[in-house]
């Protein structure tokens, strides 16, 4: 009796302690499969880099990426009532605390914003959040461990010589209207 008495408080904390409030990560999970929206896993590997040609700042920088995970919603005529409620919600779930802004801009129809989870030495995912009000609104998560502000510069030094796998980003890329390519 004693086993399953203490069995069953268990299983009760458990069920108890997970969170059921929204968070950038449910967002995610809930619309990867939503028809308005594209979603994309970015791992380090197809980035194509050439680890031996980088320095050691450049290779340790490389270590603290772990994925990218992009989730686009594409606007169009029949959808621009949900693009508003969705923005909002995204807009929302990024004011939570452990969302630090780093900046916000905007003109007009589009706006921005890059935020962070961490701090300024130990950063552990950058946010950026991009709308406009043509094509619709992105979020990138970048996820990782570690992270600091100089190794984000250094990795993007990185990405400019990298050989990217671009069949993993044809989705993002029909996204894009033909006059910006």
């Amino acid at each position: 009796m004693k086993a399953v008495f203490s069995l069953f408080l268990m299983f009760s904390f458990v069920l108890l302690s997970c969170k059921s409030e929204p968070s950038l990560q449910k967002y995610f999970v809930e619309n990867t499969e939503n028809k308005n929206f594209v979603a994309v896993d970015i791992a380090p590997s197809i980035l194509g880099i050439d680890k031996s040609k980088l320095t050691v700042e450049q290779s340790e920088a490389l270590t603290t990426l772990k994925k990218v995970n992009i989730l686009a919603f594409k606007l169009d005529g029949a959808n621009a009532s949900l693009y508003e409620t969705e923005k909002e919600k995204v807009k929302t779930l990024l004011k939570d605390p452990q969302y630090q802004q780093l900046m916000k801009f905007g003109a007009g129809a589009t706006g921005a914003s890059i935020s962070f989870v961490g701090d300024e030495a130990h950063i552990d995912e950058f946010i950026l959040f991009a709308n406009n009000k043509k094509n619709g609104f992105a979020i990138v998560r970048v996820l990782g461990k570690d992270m600091n502000p100089n190794g984000i510069i250094t990795l993007l030094s990185v990405l400019k010589d990298a050989n990217i796998d671009m069949k993993q980003l044809e989705p993002l890329q029909q996204m894009i209207p033909k006059n910006l390519e």
